[in-house]
């Protein structure tokens, strides 16, 4: 658990990439999988390990996992599609990094580089600069994107009634640059990233506040399963349906959950419209496995 104090009687915690901020098809079309198909020796096949990667962490139920788990899994795709095996490329999957992703509970570069150091392993050494490379194209390229309308609103309206916590599986120093560089970083108690933990983890802070006093607003399925494992409310920010998400969060999801009318049928009915949304398999043919 995160070392904190709360100060109010509700908890709000807040995904940043593709909830709080706009930034989830610029970093990973822009920064994640260029450096995937070059690090990863992919350029025989970019179109289809861009589809792979895009489906992974854009428009599937895999929708903001951790970066190492979802590179594998986009591998793992791969391995599964004949227009790949029919150009004569064989996909492994490094087994170095599927053992430390079983492994280790903080997946993130300081703990990825510690194992490289104590190990030598070369599959560690190549995830690690494959992570290294996305986040200095992050830094780079990734600037100006404000948050989605109706998110600082939401924020100042929730100033005095609740803690809100950055929940993010995002490197801290990103979450830290972007909050600031839009003034909303002034709005939350804490900005936690990869290194604290999975946001399961940081989520375990709600066993501080009263039963039904704890909400996590996300775009992702594991936002909601981390909201779960806590006995967390869960307000969803639907892919594609951003503004309209927030907007009604701001107009009627601050004031339910606040005068606990969150539970029941509005948590049902949002729930299954989240659903809706995103795919458990991808859009073209892939072999069993």
């Amino acid at each position: 658990m995160i070392d904190y104090t709360p100060q109010h009687k509700f908890l709000v915690g807040i995904d940043s990439d593709g909830c709080a901020f706009d930034t989830m098809e610029v970093k990973h079309k822009e920064c994640f999988i260029p450096n995937t198909i070059n690090s990863y020796h992919l350029q025989g096949i970019s179109k289809f390990a861009r589809e792979a990667a895009e489906f992974v962490n854009l428009y599937s139920k895999s929708r903001g996992i951790n970066r190492f788990p979802a590179l594998i899994e986009t591998l793992e795709w791969l391995q599964r599609r004949s227009d790949v095996k029919a150009r004569g490329i064989k996909i492994t999957l490094p087994p170095g990094l599927l053992n430390w992703v079983k492994t280790e509970t903080k997946l993130a570069n300081p703990a990825l580089k510690a194992a490289v150091e104590k190990t030598g392993d070369p599959d560690l050494k190549q995830a690690l600069e494959w992570s290294v490379a996305v986040n200095e194209a992050i830094e780079k390229y990734v600037r100006g994107v404000p948050p989605f309308p109706y998110v600082r609103e939401s924020l100042e309206k929730l100033q005095g009634k609740a803690d809100a916590l950055v929940v993010s599986a995002t490197p801290g120093a990103a979450l830290e640059r972007e909050w600031a560089e839009h003034d909303i970083a002034q709005y939350v108690a804490a900005i936690c990233g990869q290194e604290i933990g999975t946001k399961k983890e940081i989520l375990a802070v709600a066993s501080e506040y009263p039963a039904g006093q704890t909400l996590m607003i996300g775009d992702a399925p594991g936002d909601y399963e981390a909201a779960k494992k806590n006995n967390a409310f869960f307000y969803p920010i639907n892919p594609g349906h951003e503004e309209a998400s927030w907007k009604r969060f701001l107009e009627e999801g601050i004031d339910r959950f606040l005068s606990g009318k969150f539970a029941g049928d509005f948590q049902k009915e949002l729930l299954e419209e989240f659903d809706r949304y995103l795919p458990a398999h991808p859009p073209w043919p892939v072999d069993a496995k």
